[in-house]
C-alpha cells in the first residue's frame, strides 16, 4: 500500500512538472507574439511618419510653386533667378511658336 501512495506522489509530481512546463512555453509564445506585435507596431509608425513628412515637404513645394506662378503672372516677383513658365505671356513675339492663332497659316511650326 506504501508504494501505491509513492507511485500516486510520484505521478502528481510529475504532473505537475509537466503542466508547470506546458506553463512556460505559453508565457514564451505569448511574450514572442507580444514582442512581435511591438516591432511591427514600431514600424509601422515609423512607416507612417516618413509618409507624412514627405507629403507635407511635397505640399510646401506645390504651395510655394503655386505662389510663385501667381508672383509671376501679376509682376510681383523679386526673385531674379525666375524663368517665365506662363507660356501666354509672350504672345506675338514670335508667330511661329502659336500657329494657330488668327492670321498665322497652320503649317507653320
Amino acid at each position: 500500500m506504501a508504494n501505491q501512495g509513492q507511485n500516486i506522489g510520484y505521478k502528481a509530481g510529475e504532473m505537475t512538472g509537466q503542466a508547470q512546463m506546458k506553463k512556460d512555453e505559453f508565457m514564451n509564445q505569448a511574450s514572442a507574439t507580444a514582442q512581435s506585435t511591438q516591432n511591427s507596431s514600431s514600424n509601422l509608425t515609423d512607416q507612417a511618419t516618413n509618409f507624412f513628412q514627405q507629403t507635407g515637404e511635397q505640399v510646401k513645394n506645390m504651395a510655394q510653386g503655386a505662389a510663385d506662378a501667381v508672383k509671376n503672372t501679376l509682376g510681383m516677383n523679386t526673385d531674379n533667378n525666375t524663368t517665365n513658365n506662363n507660356p501666354g505671356s509672350n504672345l506675338g513675339s514670335n508667330p511661329d511658336t502659336y500657329p494657330g492663332m488668327p492670321g498665322q497659316p497652320n503649317n507653320r511650326i
